[in-house]
C-alpha cells in the first residue's frame, strides 16, 4: 500500500504538469505505426512532428501522416532519392526540407523541389543533416557543409578549406541564436558564430580513441553524431562513446557505468525545454543532467521497462503496457506534449496521461530502496573499446 501511495504521489508530480518543476515528464502511452498503417518501410531514419502533420523519413521513401492517414512520397514524386536521412521545417514559410541520399529536396506547397551538385551549391549529396535558422538552410554533407540562404539564393560551402574541419563527414547540424553547431564524424563538435563569421572547434582533449583520461575535461570523443541547444544554453552532443553536455563554460560527460545512461551509443539528441531526449541502440533516455528517465522494450514480453533515476534519491522502476516497437532509436521530434520516435521497427508516438488515470495505466514494479543517481567523479580514468560501441549494421 505504501509503494502503491509513493507511485501515484510520483505519478501526479511528473505526469505532464504544465509550468512545473524542470524534471522531465513521464510518456507511459505508446502507439506504433508500421507498413501495415501506410509507411513505405519499418525502417524508419527520421521524423519530423509539425503543428498539423507528421514528416517520416525511411529507407525507401518519405511518409507524411495528416489528419490521420499516411500518404507516402518516392522518388517518382519528386525525391531527391527514397532514402531519407532528415527533416527539417522552415518557421517562416512551412516549408519542408528533405535530406536523402542523392541531395536535398524542399517540399512547399504541395511540389518537390531538388538541389544537387549539378544543380545549385549542395557540396555532396548525401545529405546526413539539415536545419533551417534565420533564414537559412544549412546541410551536413559526406563531404562538408553547405548554407542556403533562401531569399538571396545564395550558396555558401564549407569544408576543410575554410574551417577547422578536421573530417569533412558531418552528420548533423543545428541553429541556436546567434549560432550554428555542426557534427563531425570524427572531427568533434564545430560552432559557427554567424554574426562574426568565425569558426570554432571543440575536440576530445585525450586526442585517444579508446581512453577518456580526465573526466569532463570537454568532449568525450570526436565520433559526434548529433547535437542540440536546451532553452538554458546548454549544448548536449551524441556520441558513439557517451554523451557530452556543455553549459558555456564547463563540460559534463555521461557514459553508461557511471550514470542512468542506458548506452555509450547514442544516434540522436534533441531538446525541448530544459531537458534533453536522448536516443540509443539500447532506448531512450530523458535528462536535465540531474534526474534522469530510461525507457527500453522487453524483449521477452513487448512491454514497458521505466526508470525513474531522481537526483540524489533511490531509483523507482515502472512497467508499461505500451512502449516504442524497437530498442534502437535514430529520430526524435515533438508535437505538444507528444513524442514521436524514429526506430528501426517503425514510428512510434508517446504521450502522457492525466495524473487521475496513471494508477491504472502504469504498474510499478520492484522499488530499489539503496540505488541512488551516482556522483560523478571530478577526475577518473575511463577505459573504453571500440568493440564495446559497436553494434552490427551500424553505418555513419
Amino acid at each position: 500500500m505504501m509503494q502503491a501511495t509513493r507511485l501515484l504521489a510520483l505519478c501526479s508530480t511528473l505526469v505532464c504538469i504544465t509550468g512545473a518543476t524542470a524534471a522531465p515528464p513521464f510518456y507511459d502511452t505508446w502507439q506504433t505505426f508500421t507498413t501495415s498503417d501506410g509507411l513505405p518501410s519499418d525502417k524508419v531514419m527520421c521524423v519530423l512532428a509539425t503543428d498539423d502533420a507528421v514528416w517520416v523519413g525511411t529507407d525507401h521513401g518519405l511518409a507524411r501522416w495528416y489528419e490521420g492517414e499516411w500518404s507516402s512520397y518516392m522518388r517518382s514524386d519528386g525525391l531527391a532519392h527514397d532514402a531519407v536521412m532528415c527533416l527539417a521545417q522552415d518557421p517562416d514559410s512551412g516549408d519542408i526540407w528533405i535530406g536523402t541520399l542523392g541531395g536535398l529536396t524542399r517540399y512547399s506547397a504541395g511540389r518537390f523541389d531538388t538541389f544537387t551538385q549539378l544543380n545549385s551549391g549542395l557540396v555532396n549529396d548525401v545529405v546526413y543533416g539539415v536545419t533551417v535558422h534565420r533564414g537559412e538552410v544549412w546541410a551536413a554533407t559526406a563531404a562538408g557543409t553547405s548554407r542556403y540562404e533562401i531569399a538571396a539564393k545564395r550558396w555558401s560551402i564549407y569544408d576543410e578549406t575554410n574551417t577547422p574541419m578536421h573530417e569533412i563527414w558531418c552528420y548533423s547540424v543545428t541553429g541556436a541564436g546567434d549560432r550554428i553547431y555542426l557534427a563531425v564524424w570524427g572531427g568533434g563538435l564545430l560552432e559557427y558564430q554567424i554574426d562574426r563569421d568565425h569558426w570554432k572547434d571543440y575536440r576530445d582533449p585525450d586526442g585517444e580513441m579508446e581512453i577518456d583520461l580526465f573526466r569532463n575535461d570537454g568532449l568525450v570523443h570526436d565520433v559526434v553524431a548529433s547535437v542540440t541547444v536546451d532553452e538554458a544554453g546548454r549544448v548536449w552532443v551524441a556520441t558513439y562513446f557517451g554523451l557530452s553536455s556543455y553549459d558555456g563554460r564547463k563540460w559534463r560527460n555521461f557514459m553508461d557505468h557511471d550514470s542512468p545512461l542506458i548506452s555509450n551509443f547514442v544516434n540522436f539528441v534533441a531538446a525541448k525545454g530544459t531537458n534533453c531526449f536522448i536516443a540509443t541502440d539500447n532506448g531512450l533516455n530523458v535528462s536535465d543532467r540531474e534526474n534522469w528517465w530510461s525507457y527500453q522494450r522487453d524483449p521477452e514480453t513487448g512491454r514497458g521497462i521505466v526508470v525513474w533515476y531522481p537526483a540524489g534519491a533511490p531509483l523507482q522502476k515502472f512497467e508499461t503496457d505500451t512502449i516504442f516497437p524497437h530498442n534502437y532509436i535514430l529520430g526524435i521530434s515533438f508535437q505538444g506534449d507528444d513524442l514521436w520516435l524514429a526506430t528501426e521497427r517503425g514510428v512510434a508516438r508517446g504521450s502522457c496521461t492525466q495524473a487521475q488515470t496513471v494508477g491504472v495505466e502504469v504498474k510499478a514494479l520492484k522499488l530499489d530502496e539503496s540505488r541512488t543517481v551516482p556522483a560523478l567523479e571530478p577526475e577518473r580514468i575511463v577505459v573504453r573499446t571500440e568493440k564495446d560501441n559497436q553494434i552490427e549494421g551500424a553505418q555513419p
